[in-house]
């Protein structure tokens, strides 16, 4: 059945994705246990950055399991239920109030590719493989999914990947804006980053976040809530310690507050 578990180190939260004998691959009951998992983490003050990554180096996800589909997606009330469950948890690391950073290495299929499009930033190892195989399978790609991939690749680039279902090796995936970069030892790059990340404002960072979230979906953009965000930082006490660090030549220690 697989399960999502979570170990904290320091301030950063990372949620590892078990199902390794198949290659990740997301059960119905690991999406749900996703985004339940997320959700507490957004009211974990204590979490200023959120690591995804997959059980091992073979996989990050190697797509939705398969092998439930006749039970849990056959029926019209199993498909929408599947799906709901996929898209909270998709949604629940989209809404994540402070950066979130996909770690990748190995197969990263449907379902995961829609995973990591989801997070901030992602990186991968040199050997990580991409695709979305959904015309493969027959099966539809609902609306949000769809809008994820072309908002990170691009109208063309997200036909091509989703109409032919072909894999794109870690270099292609970088090319086309999957990833940021290639490294050999993705986890160790991941977990560097997060923690250089953590180490900053949580103020800034949560208002920076909702800026860059409103710029993508300028619908949904708050453009009152980023101003008072942006307000809250100028008034907290790790914008005094930021200037006083500065002045001491000492790295700032800030309290989020």
């Amino acid at each position: 059945m697989g399960q999502v578990l979570h170990h904290m180190e320091g301030h950063v939260a990372t949620v590892v994705l078990e199902n390794e004998g198949k290659y990740n691959a997301m059960s119905l009951s690991m999406w749900r246990e996703l985004a339940a998992l997320v959700g507490r983490l957004r009211d974990d003050d204590a979490v200023r950055v959120l690591v995804l990554r997959g059980q091992g180096d073979k996989a990050f996800v190697s797509g939705a399991d398969i092998s439930e589909f006749d039970q849990q997606r056959s029926s019209t009330e199993g498909v929408q239920a599947y799906d709901t469950a996929v898209d909270q948890a998709q949604s629940a690391l989209a809404a994540f109030p402070r950066p979130t950073l996909a770690a990748i290495s190995g197969i990263c299929f449907g379902g995961g590719l829609g995973l990591v499009l989801s997070c901030d930033l992602r990186y991968c190892s040199a050997g990580s493989r991409f695709r979305m195989p959904a015309a493969r399978l027959g099966l539809g790609y609902a609306w949000k999914g769809m809008k994820s991939l072309v908002a990170a690749l691009g109208p063309m680039n997200a036909a091509e990947a989703f109409y032919t279902a072909r894999i794109y090796d870690a270099p292609q995936a970088r090319e086309l804006g999957i990833v940021q970069s290639v490294h050999e030892q993705v986890f160790a790059h991941a977990t560097e980053t997060a923690q250089l990340i953590a180490g900053n404002a949580p103020l800034t960072l949560r208002a920076a976040k909702l800026a860059m979230k409103g710029l993508r979906d300028e619908a949904q953009a708050d453009r009152a809530a980023v101003d008072a965000a942006v307000k809250a930082c100028f008034a907290s006490q790790d914008y005094a310690e930021g200037r006083l660090a500065f002045a001491e030549k000492r790295a700032p220690q800030f309290q989020g507050k």
